[in-house]
């Protein structure tokens, strides 16, 4: 049952729990390292390590999002991001990789975002990514996603991703047509994506929808600022949690359909990916740690994707600190730093191995302890 705290009279708060709160206990078997697989599947589609690239233009471009691809992850382009603004958003990169950390760098990405997003370069980036190679994926708006995807489903993706900062099945509005997701995705012949959202309920409402993967979380890290702006902060091992309990719920009601549950927020490290697995997750939305590869395409500087909104951005702008290695590096390794940003999937495979497991369905058994 869950710890329910009286906060005053007559309101109560049910406690969570974030990511740092929890730890993993080993079991009574460990394993070979060599004997851990961390493959995962979404759909049709096969993965070598269960990562997503968070689609923000400071870490997935075209060329970054193939190159993840091509180390086993699945790169996320954002289709109302600068490559469709911009025929070449390269000068506009390298002047946002220069921006000094201050009120400044958020008008200026406010301005850089206000350029129309072009039908044609959503059909040319599509195109860039399918000529990568690997399973070609985007990310667009719930609000936006009825006008842009037929452009979007004409250009000819694999895996679409409809990604807000919460994503409900029940969205009401008495001005604007909402998008049903359940009709929008029974509709279509490929699988979706969606999210994020925080709860029990809303996760299983999005499962019913028919969506494929559900993200938790609202890709909330130290330069989110979605709790000073809404008030809303998540406790990521206990939204994965009650996620993963919404899927096993789902998994019944079915009769044996699984939907697969990507955390995005409160994740740096290779320690916070295996407890976010542990917790649950089937793979976890990387944003910030990918911005210190070489081949982030602002050079080392970070914005989530809600940073630049119009009206009221959330999320802090970072500025560029040096790259601390290629991705194949910061994904691989091998580390010279022992902080846990380096090696991110070879510190989850010594995780699974030091606890005894085989596979990522196996390691989300694993016993979790408080110990904050």
């Amino acid at each position: 049952m869950r710890d329910v705290v009286e906060i005053g009279l007559g309101k109560t708060a049910q406690r969570g729990y974030h990511l740092d709160d929890i730890a993993i206990v080993p079991s009574r078997r460990t394993r070979d390292v060599d004997d851990v697989s961390t493959g995962w599947q979404l759909d049709a589609y096969q993965f070598g390590i269960p990562c997503v690239g968070h689609p923000s233009d400071a870490t997935m471009s075209p060329a970054s999002a193939v190159k993840l691809g091509q180390l086993g992850g699945l790169g996320v382009l954002n289709v109302e991001g600068l490559w469709t603004r911009y025929e070449n958003p390269s000068k506009v990169l390298e002047e946002l990789g220069g921006l000094d950390e201050d009120a400044r760098a958020t008008k200026r990405l406010q301005e850089v975002y206000a350029e129309p997003i072009r039908p044609d370069l959503i059909t040319e980036r599509v195109r860039e990514l399918r000529d990568g190679g690997g399973t070609v994926a985007v990310r667009v708006s719930p609000q936006h996603t009825l006008a842009l995807a037929p452009v979007i489903l004409d250009a000819g993706v694999d895996i679409l991703v409809i990604q807000g900062t919460i994503v409900s099945a029940e969205h009401v509005s008495t001005t604007d047509e909402p998008l049903n997701l359940k009709e929008f995705i029974a509709d279509l012949d490929l699988p979706v994506v969606v999210g994020g959202c925080t709860d029990y309920k809303t996760a299983l409402h999005l499962m019913r929808t028919g969506a494929a993967g559900v993200i938790i979380g609202i890709g909330g890290d130290e330069w989110s600022t979605t709790e000073s702006v809404l008030g809303i902060r998540v406790p990521m091992a206990t939204a994965i949690a009650d996620a993963a309990a919404a899927r096993r719920d789902y998994l019944d009601e079915t009769g044996g359909r699984y939907v697969h549950l990507i955390a995005d927020g409160d994740i740096r490290t290779s320690g916070d990916i295996a407890k976010a697995l542990g917790c649950g997750a089937d793979a976890v939305m990387l944003g910030e740690p990918l911005s210190l590869c070489e081949e982030a395409p602002a050079g080392g500087s970070w914005w989530h994707s809600a940073a630049s909104h119009p009206s009221l951005p959330r999320g802090a702008f970072e500025t560029a600190g040096e790259p601390i290695g290629s991705m194949e590096r910061l994904l691989f390794g091998p580390a010279d730093e022992p902080d846990g940003q380096l090696n991110l999937f070879g510190g989850l495979r010594r995780a699974m191995a030091k606890c005894g497991y085989r596979d990522l369905k196996e390691f989300q058994k694993v016993g979790l302890v408080l110990d904050r």
